[in-house]
């Protein structure tokens, strides 16, 4: 056979994985091909494959096994929206996408590339998990992934996109790497299956309840992003891809932006008059960001807590808020965890972060205390404390206790905090401090009800203001709520320049 026309045959197989009635059987699934995503996913002509001829010839293999040209995973390098990022994406038409050595191998290599050039790498994860007739082998090509997940984490962005079944092992790389993202009623990640949850603690579960996109998003937080289809799940990759840096030493890319008017009157009007009322920090996040700008990541997890990614004049910013309509905005163990994690990745990555405060408190009883509020209230001190980007606060209304030091409060390190006038910053409110100081008072009054009353209302005239916490300096600007978005386009660029030296050490031992 002429040279050419070999190497064209061989191409030509490589591009069909396992062949056509398994591709049949991908689509009939609802799902697209290994090839058809990362078609979506790149740039169009951008997309260079390496290793498209690797076979596997392990001695573990049966003797009649079938080799397949790519060996179950295509890889390679190209651009997103003009951005060098590499990629691989599991082929599950050839073998069920199972990880076998050569598989293995090749992810390797471009997570090794990525490393080595700066630039984001992204997982089209579709597997079986690791390919049984390898033994061991396999389990060992796991584990030098999730090790080059380790060291490239906080150096490189890392993104999972999880397009069908992700179990055993192979839960454990997407777990290391920064954003997983899932498509509902075709994709799973779970430690073990259903039949082996069923086998040990005689519980009867579908995979969908087990570890489906839905499970994930909401009640684990394992997922960041629930998508409804790859379609979606492809978009909102690029989407994120966008706010973000090629690697911790540059900054994210920042988008055209024409100054106008930047008041916006609707947050005059946004804070209810009465303490308890509840009121929707996205509406406040919207007029403080440029128009539609808002990502938010985590959505449907610990909704106490809002993260996300936003511009404002058009440059990336990272948002930690507290959410007043959801559990009155309190943190417990779940808001603290997803707080800090979101908060984490953008110090990575050079990402100013802007904290919105509303916060009663932290979430008392049993359940929070038995399960480590402690410690995992903690995990929000430190990430806000260790952070070095710039660092903004504002306190719409409430900022009690503990959680005020820990909602980015000027002793942990908040470059710039900013009140609304009607913002209470105190131990705790006014009833339960009077309740503590006065007890005795209130028990021999004539008429207890009215004398609680009066020292209620006096504790909220004297107390229940951000002016004591601005006359200590812990406060440095009482601002008109229309005001927000320009002290913060002003503030944001005065610390773009922010520096700070840290102590020499190894590294931390956040409470983990």
């Amino acid at each position: 056979m002429d040279k050419s026309a070999e190497l064209q045959a061989k191409m030509a197989e490589a591009m069909l994985g396992g062949g056509e009635v398994r591709i049949a059987s991908q689509h009939k699934k609802g799902k697209l091909t290994a090839r058809e995503r990362l078609q979506l996913l790149m740039d169009e002509g951008s997309f260079e494959e390496l290793d498209m001829l690797v076979t596997n010839r392990n001695r573990g293999l049966t003797a009649d096994q079938e080799q397949f040209l790519g060996d179950g995973v295509v890889t390679g390098y190209g651009t997103i929206n003009g951005r060098l990022t590499y990629v691989f994406s599991q082929d599950f038409t050839v073998y069920g996408g199972s990880l076998s050595e050569p598989h293995a191998r090749k992810i390797c290599k471009i997570m090794d590339l990525a490393m080595e050039n700066g630039a984001p790498v992204i997982g089209l994860n579709d597997s079986g998990g690791a390919r049984i007739q390898e033994g061991v082998v396999s389990l060992g090509g796991y584990a030098d992934i999730f090790y080059r997940n380790t060291r490239a984490s906080g150096v490189i962005p890392q993104i999972s996109a999880i397009m069908g079944p992700c179990a055993g092992g192979a839960v454990y790389s997407p777990a290391i790497t920064d954003f997983i993202l899932m498509v509902e009623q075709t994709s799973y990640m779970f430690v073990t299956g259903p039949n082996v949850v069923k086998t040990v603690t005689h519980e009867e579960v579908t995979s969908e309840e087990l570890g489906g996109a839905q499970t994930h998003a909401s009640k684990s937080g394992v997922t960041h992003f629930a998508c409804s289809n790859e379609i979606e799940c492809i978009q909102y990759l690029k989407q994120l891809l966008s706010y973000i840096p090629q690697n911790c030493e540059e900054t994210a890319p920042v988008y055209a932006y024409e100054p106008g008017n930047e008041t916006r009157e609707a947050l005059n009007t946004l804070i209810p008059a009465h303490p308890n009322q509840p009121y929707d920090m996205k509406e406040a996040i919207a007029q403080i960001t440029d128009t539609d700008s808002f990502f938010e990541v985590h959505k449907n997890f610990a909704e106490n807590m809002i993260v996300g990614f936003a511009r404002i004049a058009g440059r990336s910013i990272g948002i930690v808020a507290n959410q007043p309509a959801h559990l009155a905005g309190v943190l417990d163990i779940h808001a603290s965890v997803k707080g800090a994690r979101f908060t984490r990745f953008c110090d990575a990555f050079n990402i100013p972060l802007l904290v919105l405060v509303d916060v009663p408190g932290f979430l008392p009883g049993t359940d929070q205390e038995w399960n480590g509020i402690i410690t995992n209230g903690a995990k929000l001190l430190y990430a806000l404390s260790e952070a070095t980007v710039p660092k903004l606060t504002v306190t719409t209304r409430k900022a009690y206790g503990g959680a005020y030091c820990v909602m980015n409060s000027k002793h942990i390190g908040a470059d710039l905090n900013f009140a609304f006038p009607q913002a209470e910053i105190a131990v705790m409110g006014a009833k339960g401090a009077v309740e503590i100081i006065f007890k005795k008072e209130i028990d021999t009054a004539p008429d207890p009800e009215v004398r609680m009353n009066e020292l209620v209302a006096d504790y909220q005239e004297r107390f229940a203001n951000p002016y004591l916490a601005a006359e200590k300096g812990y406060i440095d600007e009482v601002i008109p709520p229309d005001q927000t978005r320009i002290k913060l386009i002003k503030a944001f660029k005065m610390l773009e320049n922010k520096v700070v030296n840290m102590p020499r050490k190894k590294h931390g031992n956040i409470p983990l």
